[in-house]
């Protein structure tokens, strides 16, 4: 296989990750009534845990309490992440949703650019979240921005945490364990949320299927683009999730966006990419030697 096609297939894993990504979030959103969010949250991270334990099989020897407690930390974050993105898909379309939480990586990517024109892409997002409220403020629910804005800020707690512990655990076994912890702590809050709808099978079945579209398909192809792509590309990619997003909403949960909320999606999708690069150029000169 030719470069070009090697590359081309890898960016094929990731929008195919990105589809099921957002199909499994439209399925869940279908099941609120039923579940409730935070039932939702609950079934996709124990069906999550017990897939990756069964693929990873962790060790759970010779660990430092320092690495147990980053597990720990990482899991609570996965769990806070995911129940405040649910509780915003309760109140905004997806494609609204997806946007504001990739605000928090943005922030880092211009963060981690330490350019004076990182802040043009700042800016550039700052006018795609206005843009998305263009169509009346009114339109969009005060509190669904606020969980929004809550999971893009755990999103960031995510990257630095996920780091944290694949440098202490091998493979997947940190994930496999994070994601243990975070089932756990969503039980308390999805039991009661969801009620008596655990008791149907047919549900539940579907909430592993939200599970493995939403979590184990999209990871998989993940792992396998990123040893095929430099992570700057794959970064890319990762910043058109906002537009798969809304097209899900729109052809499987009918949510139609004004033409200003879709330029804002643009606008933001934009300033990923170029805070993306900017901050690829960054650690590039930052290897270099000095002359």
């Amino acid at each position: 296989m030719s470069a070009r096609a090697f590359s081309a297939s890898a960016a094929a894993f990731v929008v195919v990750g990105l589809a099921c990504q957002e199909v499994g979030a439209a399925l869940a959103v279908l099941l609120f009534d039923d579940m409730g969010p935070l039932g939702m949250v609950m079934l996709r991270l124990v069906f999550s845990a017990l897939v990756l334990l069964a693929i990873a099989r962790p060790t759970w020897r010779g660990h430092s309490s320092a690495d147990w407690f980053a597990v720990a930390r990482f899991g609570i974050v996965l769990a806070v992440m995911n129940a405040l993105f649910y509780l915003a898909l309760e109140r905004l379309p997806l494609g609204v949703a997806v946007t504001i939480e990739v605000l928090g990586p943005l922030v880092l990517s211009i963060v981690a650019a330490r350019r004076a024109s990182a802040w043009i892409w700042a800016g550039i997002a700052f006018a795609g979240v206005v843009a998305l409220g263009g169509g009346g403020w009114d339109r969009l629910d005060l509190l669904g921005v606020l969980f929004a804005l809550g999971a893009a800020a755990s999103w960031a707690f995510y990257i630095l945490a996920s780091a944290r512990v694949g440098a202490a655990f091998p493979k997947l076994d940190g994930l496999a364990l994070a994601m243990t912890v975070g089932a756990i702590v969503s039980l308390p809050f999805g039991i009661p949320n969801a009620g008596a709808s655990l008791l149907r099978i047919d549900l539940v079945a579907i909430g592993a299927a939200v599970a493995v579209l939403s979590s184990t398909i999209p990871y998989a192809l993940e792992l396998a683009a990123l040893r095929r792509l430099p992570a700057s590309a794959f970064a890319i990619l990762m910043s058109l999730a906002p537009a798969t997003a809304a097209l899900a909403g729109f052809v499987l949960l009918g949510q139609h966006l004004t033409w200003l909320e879709l330029v804002g999606i643009a606008l933001v999708i934009g300033a990923s990419v170029g805070a993306i690069r900017a901050a690829g150029r960054r650690a590039r000169e930052s290897t270099e030697p000095v002359a």
